[in-house]
């Protein structure tokens, strides 16, 4: 029987409505996806800034603190020392103070010690400094701590460049990579590291001494202490014990140390555990400011420097801006804080040295029993998503501006568009009181 043959079916593809259904499908798919992508990178990147402000704020604060808290440390500082002349006459009541004791020119001195402050002489605001010493002298208040209060156009009480003789100390203020932060304030403290230095036990290292006067000093090294060859002639050395500390040009011959005979001869020291210390290595000058710094893809940031014994290093970037007010005490007892304009203007202290450098101006320095730190971090990189909202910050200096507002407002005292940085990025404020160990009320 034959087979029967059926028509087969016409070919059948999709229409074009069909095709422009699935491509209007796939193209919201496509769409979703990018925009969940989007979305989820944008939050990974915000996540990360804020991530890198809390740890780079943490780690900011967390330098200061360490630095700031160690201002006008001495050798055995936390004892004060007789107040009363001793048999000897030796630096009588200029101990109680714990400031050193100098026994070489003013200008030798500050030639030593990676100034950035001011020089002897100079005007600062309303005060005149006094002349370079020539005579001894005991190390004035402001060596110990100076601040300066920055806007974007100077500083008070003056630019802190230094003296003339080390200009470029510290960058000038601008906008260009390696300039100063604009409107970002300066603080230079100066403490002994006490862990450093020769112990004269008189065993080891010994001093001959004749009628209450030391005439030489050798030393022998011992287990942790610096080598002795470190000492070059013309170095400043420190002789300290737990009374007081007398600071002198050193003439080296071999492991034997004399004071340089230009100068007034070295005293016996009175009291327990003396010690040599190296004064232009052991006795450390920090200065902390900002730095304009560029990440190389033309990103530009803040970073807080550290700069110590004339050598600056990068501390952490994201800084933006730094200010410090300074506690000090009144004779009720009341705590105000003030900015360093404030301070440096004060000529008469309880704190002053009796009989010393006049007037003492800036002797308030010297009573600092707190220091306020406020930093504003930001997150280094531009982000471009982020709303006005997101972009709303809160920082002490802005005293015009309540709660939060955005980088240009215009009571903003310093707007990170003048500083030559990026509005679009994710700020915060950081802040600590440090507590200063070594002052004299």
């Amino acid at each position: 029987m034959p087979r029967s043959t059926l028509p087969a079916s016409p070919a059948r593809g999709m229409s074009l409505i069909e095709v422009m259904v699935a491509m209007a499908l796939g193209i919201l798919v496509a769409l979703g996806i990018v925009n969940i992508f989007t979305t989820t990178s944008s939050s990974s990147l915000v996540q990360a800034q804020l991530a890198r402000l809390q740890e780079g704020g943490r780690f900011a604060i967390t330098s200061l603190t360490n630095d700031l808290r160690m201002a006008n440390a001495q050798y055995c500082s936390n004892m004060g020392g007789p107040s009363a002349g001793l048999s000897n006459g030796a630096l009588t009541l200029d101990r109680y103070l714990r400031a050193p004791k100098v026994i070489l020119s003013g200008a030798t001195l500050q030639a030593a010690m990676q100034d950035v402050t001011t020089s002897w002489g100079a005007t600062s605001g309303t005060n005149t400094y006094p002349a370079a010493p020539t005579t001894p002298f005991i190390l004035p208040s402001w060596y110990g701590m100076r601040g300066y209060d920055c806007t974007t156009t100077a500083c008070t009480p003056v630019d802190p460049k230094g003296p003339s003789t080390s200009a470029g100390v510290i960058p000038a203020q601008g906008t260009a990579t390696g300039n100063r932060v604009l409107g970002s304030d300066i603080l230079t403290i100066r403490y002994l590291n006490g862990t450093r230095g020769w112990t004269l036990d008189g065993t080891g290292s010994t001093m001959t001494v004749a009628s209450q006067v030391v005439t030489s000093i050798s030393l022998t090294q011992k287990t942790g202490e610096p080598p002795v060859t470190d000492i070059k002639s013309g170095d400043l050395m420190m002789l300290a014990d737990c009374n007081a500390s007398q600071v002198f040009s050193a003439k080296v011959a071999g492991t034997t140390i004399t004071a340089d005979s230009n100068y007034t001869t070295l005293s016996q020291p009175t009291g327990v555990s003396p010690r040599l210390f190296d004064f232009n290595r052991d006795y450390q000058t920090v200065t902390y400011y900002l730095q304009v710094v560029d990440d190389n893809d033309g990103n530009k940031t803040g970073a807080l420097m550290r700069r110590l014994n004339g050598v600056s290093s990068e501390v952490v970037r994201g800084v933006e801006r730094l200010d410090f007010l300074y506690g000090v005490m009144d004779a009720a007892g009341n705590t105000s804080f003030r900015t360093a304009a404030d301070i440096d203007s004060a000529t008469s202290c309880a704190s002053s040295s009796p009989g010393t450098l006049g007037s003492d101006p800036g002797c308030l320095w010297r009573s600092v029993q707190s220091i306020e730190v406020h930093v504003l971090m930001d997150g280094q990189k531009p982000l471009y998503a982020l709303n006005n909202g997101d972009m709303q910050y809160q920082y002490y200096g802005d005293t015009a501006i309540t709660g939060l507002a955005s980088p240009d407002d215009a009571n903003r005292t310093v707007k990170p568009s003048q500083q030559g940085f990026d509005n679009h990025m994710l700020r915060r404020e950081f802040t600590t009181l440090v507590s200063v160990r070594n002052y004299n009320p």
